[in-house]
């Protein structure tokens, strides 16, 4: 059976390996130097297994300009992705080139996530959600739903968790025939 690979993307900074450890209660920074600098370097890796059955490996990607190669790499195989976008900051310059990154491999599906929704008010909330809205208007991820979260207390991973579940439910999971696929940890 073909496996799923959901690959995070945005700005350093917004939370990505935060919400993975949320999600999965897998710390994704393994080295010395990100947890020292408190940055993604390398790619990191982790799962969840979903209601339906399946399971969906998971990659952690560097958000900060200086390892935009390491993110291509991450970038490169995965199915959907989940942007994520700080709901402090809005779209920040990683955010588009992650954005540029993501079309440029052809990936097609995926969701929006605003991290950091504890950080901030309903009112600049909702603000985000619409700048967000509009940036994403035209592209892949247009009709995509935009899930307000906080890695911290725990809010909002539940629907995270749903969304993901919805979408793997409705791939179809025939045999592909194509260059041979092993996530290696």
């Amino acid at each position: 059976m073909r496996e799923i690979i959901l690959g995070t993307a945005g700005h350093v900074d917004h939370g990505k390996t935060s919400l993975i450890r949320a999600l999965t209660g897998i710390e994704t920074d393994r080295l010395q130097e990100e947890k020292k600098r408190g940055i993604t370097i390398e790619l990191g890796f982790a799962y969840i297994d979903l209601v339906c059955g399946h399971r969906l490996g998971i990659v952690d990607v560097p958000g900060h300009e200086k390892f935009v190669r390491n993110m291509v790499a991450g970038a490169a195989g995965m199915d959907m992705v989940a942007f994520i976008v700080a709901a402090d900051e809005g779209i920040m310059p990683q955010t588009r080139e992650h954005f540029d990154i993501c079309k440029l491999l052809g990936v097609k599906d995926g969701l929006i996530i605003l991290t950091k929704k504890d950080m901030v008010e309903e009112e600049w909330l909702e603000m985000v959600e619409e700048e967000v809205r509009e940036f994403f208007a035209d592209s892949f991820l247009e009709e995509s739903p935009i899930l307000p979260v906080s890695s911290t207390t725990g809010e909002g991973i539940e629907a995270v968790k749903a969304v993901l579940d919805e979408k793997v439910r409705k791939i179809n999971f025939q045999e592909e025939f194509g260059p041979f696929r092993l996530a290696v940890d």
